[in-house]
């Protein structure tokens, strides 16, 4: 078993100057461009103050979720999976990122009609754990199997009942901590992430279940106090962010990046 640990870089993505156009379950929801740019700078100034490296795409103000760039690839170690979204609004999203991850990483592609999105792919250790969902299909899985391999990784499918993604209803808190909303997850999948020695604790508020774990640290967002004190109380240190303007696009935390791992260690 490798190394849990802070990442060794993050990529993030601006947020669009048309993110109150973006892909969600609430298009009533009003969004404030502007406050969102704030909350997702305090996102990344967070983590930068951590000391991991930032590395930010090309802004997209053509592309609404432009800044939900986690769902435009899954990083596996040396390679790289650029996704083709679910949603076809974001395929236009990909090319930017590709181009930015080739200078580090070795790149490979999803053909149509496969689909799958990197909110849906939840990594515990050497285990890439995938949703089928509305937005990931089994070929999109079958694709991630084949480039997971190649960094020695293996991937199981688990249903994806309700939500967007996988990781809106299941992320880590460290490295054998797992937080999740009985509303979102399927109990099928909640077994198979207990077989694996996982610790299953069910957050107390729908937004803390989508937590980022940083080696020792674990982001919250701030509409979720229960979840960051209880996740205090077990010895981690924990970080508030506020993130509601990002919420009302059905985003979270593990959505504003997309973490490379310090190899040979992993991160989520």
């Amino acid at each position: 078993m490798s190394t849990f640990a802070l990442p060794q870089r993050l990529f993030v993505r601006p947020v669009s100057a048309r993110y109150d156009a973006c892909v969600r379950s609430d298009a009533r929801a009003a969004i404030d461009v502007a406050r969102a740019r704030a909350q997702h700078a305090a996102y990344v100034a967070t983590i930068a103050a951590l000391g991991v490296e930032i590395v930010e795409a090309p802004a997209d103000d053509a592309s609404p979720d432009a800044c939900f760039i986690e769902d435009t690839a899954v990083i596996t170690g040396r390679h790289a999976l650029v996704t083709r979204p679910g949603a076809p609004s974001r395929r236009g999203e990909v090319d930017a990122v590709a181009a930015l991850l080739a200078s580090s990483l070795e790149v490979h592609r999803v053909e149509e009609p496969a689909t799958i999105d990197g909110g849906d792919v939840l990594r515990v250790d050497d285990v890439l754990f995938v949703g089928a969902s509305a937005r990931t299909s089994d070929a999109g899985i079958e694709r991630l199997r084949e480039v997971a391999k190649l960094d020695g990784l293996r991937v199981e499918r688990v249903a994806v009942p309700a939500g967007l993604h996988f990781k809106s209803g299941a992320t880590l808190a460290d490295a054998r901590t797992l937080l999740y909303a009985s509303a979102l997850l399927d109990k099928a999948a909640l077994a198979a992430l207990l077989s694996i020695g996982l610790r299953c604790l069910e957050a107390p508020e729908v937004e803390g279940a989508n937590v980022l774990a940083l080696g020792p640290h674990v982001v919250v967002s701030a509409a979720a106090p229960k979840t960051a004190a209880l996740l205090r109380a077990r010895g981690l240190e924990v970080h508030t962010v506020a993130l509601d303007e990002i919420h009302k696009g059905d985003g979270a935390l593990t959505c504003l990046s997309l973490r490379v791992p310090a190899l040979p260690s992993w991160s989520t």
